[in-house]
């Protein structure tokens, strides 16, 4: 599957955005100038009210011959269903999914993802995912923590050893075998969060491998406030609550305690004390989120929108 080899097999690309940005352009223009062009970049927008002024000042679809976008309405996305209505319109053997928020590194992001499905048993193979220069320091460890250096393969037996970073997988910038997608289901139709890792795990349990591919790399890093920590991992205990065929299995407060470990080692090493603190609150809010969020059915409904992130998700 080397880019310099004949017989390149095609890959689409499938991208939800909802109020994209200039930044997004940057995106397509650093999926064009791949060494594998997609075959495809299928955009499913979500409606808002400055949609139009972007789609139709940027004519994406004009510009770019691989292009398509379609439209759906705010209370029809799904972290899950979304996607599989983007992949609908995809004939290619592979597709990769990603955000908008996503930029590619380098030219190679297709190709490395790519030469990972040699190995016939991989059904996903996902990148690397960098800060960016000016992130804050907390953002920069977090992603060298999740996203080391070192590539490799996650199967069943991996399971006692890496607990439940053996189904750990990213939309953000993620690459699909179509064969092993449609034998499984594809991504569950609706999902509040994890979408990816619910599927990485139904992968495993079916006998496939999920890769890691440290050498395809983007920049995607985000700094969440102390309330979007508790948001988004309340989510996270709801998603887990909602699948125990999955999560029963593993538990996920293990890894959150190396993490805190990890980064206080960290930041005693470059000698930042003065982030510590804000440290501590921002762990402080994602733990009491992920609570709450494993507690979900026991809350009311007023007070469950109050907590989540994807509000949508509730009505």
């Amino acid at each position: 599957m080397k880019a310099d080899k004949e017989n390149i097999p095609s890959v689409d690309v499938v991208i939800p955005t909802y109020a994209p940005e200039e930044g997004f352009l940057q995106l397509l223009e650093k999926l064009q100038n791949q060494t594998i062009v997609p075959a495809k970049i299928i955009i499913i927008n979500t409606k808002n009210k400055q949609e139009n002024l972007f789609f139709e000042r940027n004519k994406l679809e004009k510009k770019y011959k691989n292009v398509e976008v379609y439209h759906i309405e705010k209370e029809e996305f799904d972290h899950g269903k979304t996607r599989n209505l983007g992949i609908s319109y995809s004939n290619a053997p592979f597709f990769l999914c990603m955000t908008q928020d996503a930029v590619p590194a380098d030219q190679f992001l297709i190709e490395h993802l790519l030469n990972a499905f040699e190995d016939p048993q991989v059904g996903v193979s996902y990148g690397r995912q960098l800060a960016y220069e000016d992130s804050h320091i907390l953002e920069k460890f977090t992603r060298e923590f999740n996203y080391p250096k070192e590539s490799r393969k996650k199967t069943k037996e991996d399971i006692p050893s890496l607990g439940i970073k053996t189904f750990f997988c990213s939309n953000v910038c993620a690459m699909y075998r179509k064969s092993s997608y449609e034998k499984t289901g594809g991504f569950i139709q609706r999902a509040i969060f994890n979408e990816d890792m619910i599927y990485a795990a139904g992968l495993i349990e079916a006998g496939f491998t999920v890769q890691y591919t440290a050498q395809a790399k983007v920049y995607h890093s985000h700094y969440y406030t102390g309330k979007q920590q508790f948001q988004r991992n309340f989510d996270l205990g709801v998603s887990q609550v909602d699948h125990p065929e999955i999560f029963l299995k593993v538990k996920s407060e293990k890894e959150g305690k190396k993490l805190i470990k990890s980064t206080l080692i960290y930041l005693k090493k470059k000698k930042r004390y003065e982030i510590i603190p804000l440290f501590f609150y921002h762990s402080g809010c994602k733990y009491i989120g992920y609570k709450l969020g494993k507690s979900y059915q026991k809350l009311p409904l007023w007070f469950i929108k109050k907590c989540s992130m994807n509000i949508n998700y509730w009505t």
